[in-house]
């Protein structure tokens, strides 16, 4: 397309409203790499011709990444990271990481970082973004692709919460229990909530369908690290009745809910089972029972389409949304409920 000065000051924004359709719909109609219809790209690029729209990223490119993690320093988060950069060095692209779990630094990013356009691509993290939010990275005109967690019409790689949840609680019906805890990730926050409400529907739905009744006292929520689970424990002992077994929706928090009940004298598995999500390195530690998910291969395989995007080698036909399979690895702290 050629530039005009009429070109200058035009937006993507423009494009849409000229086109009648939204700012998402123009930068995949623009780029020609996802599910838009033929009369709907015709119509986008009849818009831009006419407003002599130019694409400028293409111009100067930074080949730098924006990586956006809510828990950098967390292990899942950490092991993505990794998995993320050994992926773009060996492209010759360097990652820029943006901390967006602290309120200062998600602001920084949306009103600081994200108009000034530096970023080739965009990588979210098992993150989650308000109506605002995400309307502002769709219409940054940038390939982003999502490892983890859910955003709507964005290429992804990540697991099935939902299932993997589902069977880890099947594993402690089948094992006999009948009375079983839920230690959660916090549910008011905006981020990661998707992850949270998928791995909770598993806990429900597997009891509903082993007509098990659910308990409110039983499902504690906590920060989704070692301490979460240690305060998530102390909360739970305080009720009169215990459950048999806890899902807990990540081992860190498992980890921590294992120490609590070592120190209050419960014996694991012989009073109480506890499972895991994650196969977190510290989990053999603990002879935890978990769900396994191979993290750095959803990084590795969310990296490589988000090149093969900036390459101009991406499919033309579908927005691609890769879930890799889990697997329950049991080891020694979930056994028979107690006679």
């Amino acid at each position: 397309m050629v530039s005009t000065p009429q070109s200058a000051g035009v937006s993507i924004r423009d494009v849409a409203r000229r086109a009648g359709v939204s700012a998402a719909t123009v930068s995949r109609s623009l780029r020609g790499i996802a599910n838009v219809s033929p009369e709907t790209r015709d119509r986008v690029l009849q818009a831009a011709s006419e407003l002599a729209y130019v694409r400028t990223r293409a111009a100067n490119p930074t080949r730098s990444v924006g990586v956006l993690a809510r828990y950098p320093a967390h292990w899942f988060h950490a092991h993505v990271i990794s998995a993320i950069e050994r992926v773009l060095r060996n492209s010759d692209r360097s990652l820029v990481l943006h901390n967006i779990g602290e309120p200062e630094g998600r602001q920084y990013f949306f009103q600081q970082v994200a108009p000034r356009r530096q970023l080739d691509a965009i990588m979210v993290v098992s993150s989650s973004f308000d109506e605002a939010e995400q309307e502002a990275l769709k219409t940054l005109d940038v390939p982003i692709s999502v490892v983890g967690g859910y955003l709507p019409e964005l290429p992804r790689v990540g697991i099935d919460d939902q299932t993997s949840a589902a069977m880890a609680v099947q594993h402690l019906v089948g094992l006999g229990h009948r009375e079983i805890g839920l230690i959660s990730f916090e549910p008011h926050s905006s981020v990661g909530i998707e992850t949270t409400n998928a791995r909770r529907s598993g806990f429900e739905k597997t009891l509903a369908t082993a007509e098990l009744g659910q308990r409110p006292e039983w499902m504690v929520a906590a920060a989704s690290n070692v301490t979460g689970g240690i305060r998530a424990a102390e909360r739970l002992l305080t009720q009169p009745q215990l459950p048999t077994a806890l899902f807990a929706m990540s081992d860190e928090m498992a980890l921590g809910v294992l120490q609590t009940l070592h120190r209050a004298g419960i014996r694991v598995p012989g009073q109480m089972s506890v499972i895991g999500f994650d196969d977190h390195e510290m989990a053999p530690c603990g002879d935890l029972t978990t769900i396994s998910q191979p993290v750095a291969l959803q990084a590795e395989m969310a990296t490589e389409m988000l090149l093969e995007e900036l390459e101009g080698l991406a499919g033309t036909t579908t927005i691609r949304d890769i879930d890799v399979p889990t697997r329950l690895v049991v080891r020694g702290t979930t056994g028979p409920p107690p006679a």
